[in-house]
């Protein structure tokens, strides 16, 4: 399959702290990556590294990230923002915040199309239309003359999705798209983006920390932990046979509707930036732990088996 976003070897620094470690992720034309992991492991970090959109401390000290054969580190500020929801397209994790309260969603909706495809405001009126309605948002030629707050979350949401497709955008990186959604409008906004990714041959990568919710819609997976790719699999495989001692875990750690199981925790919290932890940096919380070569060597990202790799010096 074609290849449109290879992030290699991504070393990323704020100041003398290390936050990303070696990152490496490939997707193809068409696919639903997850990148998967608990809250501060660096999956927002990742995803802003591939927008250009870090903070003003952070820095990229080596690494790639090719985005249909150009590496998007070596582009003028001026070419990145060309590239910015033009064929890279952000999905936030908050909706509320995301939409200017003074304008009307139409106002916002054309303002972005002529931003980026250069139309007349006739044009990006009819296109504001057109995504209102593939996002399927009811009566779209009244709603486009609404402010924000007269929407629910969930729409909101929906006209973020309508604003990235209205740019004809190639990848969208969905940041935690479902947060502070109910679970019956979580399975609206997961079921709209597959349903987009199927009909333009979208390429989506999501980021979240809900398992449950990625093994219903995703194709691949990353596991992430303090800032390393700990494993990497098909969907598929990871759900059915995860290698990696964190992976094991959370899977344990999801709720079941069988009476007579008990939710497994992972003991402790995920180290901050700050903490030094020489070797694996999960050995603390590791239930597989053998100390004498898990709190000395750090672990390599390593094909155990087929396409399915692991980070772990005993399993």
């Amino acid at each position: 399959m074609e290849k449109i976003l290879e992030i290699k070897n991504l070393n990323l620094f704020f100041g003398e702290l290390q936050a990303l470690y070696d990152v490496n992720l490939t997707l193809e034309k068409g696919e639903m990556y997850a990148l998967v992991g608990e809250s501060g492991c660096g999956k927002t970090m990742t995803a802003m590294s591939v927008m250009r959109l870090l903070p003003k401390l952070a820095e990229i000290r080596s690494g790639e990230i090719i985005f249909n054969g150009n590496n998007l580190l070596k582009l003028s500020e001026k070419q990145m923002r060309n590239l910015r929801g033009n064929k890279i397209a952000l999905i936030p994790q908050d909706p509320m915040t995301s939409l200017n309260p003074l304008y009307t969603v139409g106002n916002q909706l054309i303002e972005s199309i002529r931003e980026h495809t250069h139309v007349t405001s006739k044009q990006a009126m009819r296109k504001s239309r057109e995504v209102m309605d593939l996002v399927r948002i009811p009566d779209s030629a009244s709603k486009l003359n609404y402010y924000p707050h007269e929407f629910s979350g969930g729409m909101k949401q929906r006209i973020i999705i309508a604003m990235a497709l209205a740019t004809n955008a190639e990848l969208f990186i969905a940041d935690e798209p479902t947060t502070a959604l109910d679970v019956t409008i979580q399975k609206q906004i997961m079921d709209l983006l597959s349903d987009i990714k199927k009909e333009f041959n979208s390429t989506i990568l999501l980021i979240s920390h809900d398992l449950a919710l990625v093994s219903n819609y995703a194709e691949k997976i990353s596991v992430m932990y303090s800032g390393h790719i700990v494993e990497q699999a098909s969907a598929g495989e990871f759900f059915r046979n995860p290698i990696h001692p964190y992976s094991i875990a959370l899977l344990n750690s999801l709720p079941t509707i069988n009476p007579g199981l008990k939710l497994k925790t992972i003991e402790g919290a995920p180290p901050s930036i700050q903490e030094q932890i020489s070797g694996c940096k999960f050995h603390p919380r590791c239930d597989f732990c053998r100390k004498e070569i898990c709190t000395t060597e750090s672990p390599v990202l390593t094909e155990r088996r087929t396409n399915h790799l692991s980070a772990c010096l005993v399993k």
